[in-house]
């Protein structure tokens, strides 16, 4: 009777252990199709719904898409974005100021001086 409960209880450890094996190797093959997805999203041309050019993605921080235009860089959730073959389109009316803030904060957290005097 001990015996039985212990092979029970070892069997459920492996099941477990399987479990939780399977759930990582998933984990992994979702991580490297949203890499695959975030590389898609740069160094492309981003136009809006009456196809005027708005800039060039130029990174992805979390869910937002930074786009440079002109020496501006701009903020775009990433639900407003739809990838149409080589270009990007942003859905809908984005919120310049919004995206004028959230691209000015990624400027600044992302460029640092350098100095040269060092």
């Amino acid at each position: 009777m001990f015996f039985n409960i212990l092979i029970i209880k070892l069997l459920q450890q492996k099941g477990i252990i399987f479990f939780f094996s399977k759930n990582k190797k998933k984990e992994k093959e979702e991580s490297k199709e949203l890499e695959e997805f975030k590389n898609c999203l740069i160094c492309k041309f981003v136009f809006d719904g009456a196809d005027r050019k708005i800039g060039e993605s130029v990174a992805l921080k979390d869910d937002i898409l930074i786009i440079k235009a002109g020496k501006k860089y701009l903020g775009v959730p990433l639900k407003h974005i739809e990838i149409k073959e080589k270009i990007l389109l942003v859905k809908g009316l984005i919120e310049q100021d919004k995206a004028e803030k959230m691209g000015e904060k990624w400027q600044q957290d992302s460029f640092k001086e350098i100095d040269y005097c060092e």
